[in-house]
């Protein structure tokens, strides 16, 4: 096998795997930072109702 194309392909290999692990690095930061997002709202929803239920529910009754 000819040197030249051995060396260049272990080249576009390494280039693609860097490529692949870059752009899942990303795609894990995009999901990561909708979940926390998506707690942030819950936590809050959760909050409102903790907070309102003292008003609807006569707790002398």
């Amino acid at each position: 096998m000819n040197p030249l194309i051995f060396v260049a392909s272990i080249i576009a290999v390494r280039l693609a795997i860097r490529l692949v692990f870059i752009k899942t690095g990303i795609g894990q930061d995009i999901v990561t930072s909708q979940v926390v997002e998506a707690f942030m709202e819950t936590l809050t929803i959760y909050g409102l109702v903790v907070a309102l239920t003292p008003l609807f529910a006569n707790l002398f009754v």
